[in-house]
């Protein structure tokens, strides 16, 4: 099991931990207070599930980034670990957006006599500060992230020796599993304030979303598989998949504000927040199918080997774990040789 071994793997991990349990703490507390203060039957009031859907959001939002961040430091990806500052400044703008969403949403039961409006003067100091602490967290994780990258580069090197065009397909590679994992937070993301907030639950579409779910992890999860594995037809099908998911988002986007949709009075309580995340979610579809093709394009070109069931130790790690005087063998090869030997090493472009 991995466990950080340096003093900036050790502040990556602190920063991403301190973040998310302030900022749950100040989420739980606004939680709590909206909650106490409802009266009447407000069930069927959509302004009344926001909060909750914030709440419910941030809870997954900062527990899977700290999932992330084991995963990245577990890695040694210096890609993933600068799209963990990415997607801390993505919180940010969410962050920011709650606070008139929340305001909104408190207006409106005002109105009708379901809340004081005196409670949003109590929840807004919490509210500003909740972007301001994420502010910092992303300033102070994007300096680690460059002594990170200075940190894991020599790792990386040693891993894919020096060829440059083999590195190059190396890094294509690690932008598009890097670019899934932020798939699946921003899609689940987009489909729990659809699913709580907007979708009948007597409506076959609210089945249909959360049919939804299951889908696309699995879909992520071929998708990663079938490129370890340089499977074309398999990457020819999900990329189909990825334009299939991407004219969806587009569909909801156009919904959510076109005037004369139906629907459209349900979209209110939620409806900058799903945008937020529907633009977000499309941009990155986009660079997924982008780097799903590139990945297509290097299959067969000697990456393979470095990739299938990789685990990049360090010189401390490889001596804790094997426990050995020996010199580590960097000698990685290419293609059969005789008597079951590799090929020779790649060389310098």
């Amino acid at each position: 099991m991995y466990k950080p071994n340096s003093p900036w793997t050790w502040a990556f991990v602190g920063v991403s931990f301190v973040q998310a349990a302030i900022v749950l703490g100040f989420e739980a507390y606004a939680f709590g207070k909206f909650q106490s203060s409802l009266r009447g039957d407000v069930d069927q009031e959509s302004p009344s599930h926001t909060i909750p859907t914030f709440l419910a959001l941030y809870i997954f939002g900062f527990l899977y980034q700290l999932l992330l961040v084991y995963d990245a430091l577990r890695l040694k990806n210096t890609i993933q670990v600068i799209g963990l500052c990415i997607y801390n400044v993505g919180l940010l703008i969410y962050a920011a957006v709650q606070m008139d969403q929340i305001e909104e949403a408190i207006g409106l039961l005002s109105s009708g006599n379901h809340i004081d409006y005196s409670v949003w003067n109590t929840e807004r100091p919490y509210l500003i500060a909740i972007p301001c602490i994420i502010g910092l967290g992303t300033v102070l994780m994007a300096v680690i992230a460059w002594k990170l990258y200075d940190e894991f580069a020599w790792t990386i090197y040693k891993h894919i020796s020096a060829d440059l065009k083999m590195k190059r397909r190396y890094l294509t590679f690690q932008i598009y599993i890097a670019l899934l994992k932020f798939d699946f937070f921003f899609f689940l993301g987009f489909t729990i304030q659809f699913v709580v907030v907007v979708v009948d639950r007597h409506n076959i579409e609210f089945y249909l979303t959360i049919a939804a779910i299951p889908v696309t992890i699995i879909i992520l999860l071929m998708a990663g598989l079938f490129t370890r594995r340089e499977n074309t037809p398999g990457m020819l099908v999900i990329i189909t998949l990825y334009f299939a998911g991407l004219a969806y988002f587009l569909f909801k986007l156009v919904r959510m504000w076109q005037p004369s949709s139906p629907r459209k009075g349900l979209y209110d309580p939620v409806r900058r927040p799903l945008t937020t995340f529907a633009v977000i979610t499309v941009i990155l579809i986009i660079l997924t199918i982008i780097n799903a093709c590139m990945c297509t394009a290097n299959f067969g070109r000697g990456l393979k080997p470095h990739i299938a069931g990789r685990k990049l130790e360090s010189e401390e790690e490889k001596f804790a774990n094997h426990n050995t005087t020996e010199m580590p063998n960097y000698n990685y090869r290419y293609g059969p040789g005789p008597g079951g030997a590799m090929g020779s090493r790649m060389t310098i472009d």
